[in-house]
């Protein structure tokens, strides 16, 4: 396997961490997203590598089908789901979509440059697509730091702490908390878990970073 620095992992972890939002699948385990993960996992530290190795031993330990019915409770529905993926849901404390909240961070997207793909069926604040912009932040900066642009490293951190103080960073504690509480499959406990500590120790990096360039 090759080996990673530290910030192509942190980039990494947060890719994977992303994808895991999404419906649970086959590719999954044929593509080894979770020797991945272990992988970038223990690169940053040993306390993730910890959470990846239980996240990791919870999807091989489940059926695909029990994996397919606790994320349909927890994100979709079909009634009330116990862990809305949406950032407008916690920053704004009602349980309608595409509030303002929401807007902000369209905005941020369009500053640093991300897309949502067309083939991506929701809205713009799913958690999903945050790690994913999170995740292009980590690419882009471990990239300028190997090429020496200290104004790039510079304007991508500052994106990356906005994004961190004014939304992912703000719910994914009570998204985590939602999460842990509703599911039935240690899989989503253990992703709920993993993602919390590594956004967590994401806002912990940037100390120094000037909120605005």
């Amino acid at each position: 396997m090759p080996q990673f620095d530290h910030g192509a992992a942190r980039a990494d972890l947060c890719r994977l961490l992303s994808a895991c939002y999404y419906q649970p699948a086959p590719e999954f385990a044929e593509e080894k997203v979770f020797d991945s993960i272990l992988q970038a996992a223990s690169a940053i530290d040993a306390d993730l590598a910890e959470r990846a190795h239980r996240l990791r031993d919870a999807f091989m330990a489940d059926d695909l089908q029990n994996l397919l019915i606790d994320y349909t409770r927890l994100f979709l529905g079909p009634v009330q789901a116990l862990a809305k993926p949406y950032g407008s849901v916690w920053l704004n404390g009602q349980s309608t979509l595409m509030q303002e909240s929401t807007v902000a961070v369209l905005a941020l997207y369009a500053e640093g440059g991300f897309e949502i793909d067309d083939d991506f069926c929701d809205l713009p604040d799913h958690i999903a697509a945050e790690l994913e912009f999170l995740y292009l932040l980590l690419f882009r900066e471990a990239q300028a730091r190997l090429q020496g642009d200290a104004d790039a490293v510079k304007s991508n951190a500052v994106l990356r702490r906005r994004l961190l103080d004014d939304h992912l960073g703000r719910w994914v504690v009570p998204f985590a908390a939602a999460v842990r509480s509703g599911a039935e499959c240690a899989f989503y406990r253990e992703l709920a878990e993993l993602t919390e500590r590594f956004i967590a120790k994401e806002a912990a990096d940037y100390a120094g970073v000037s909120a605005r360039p």
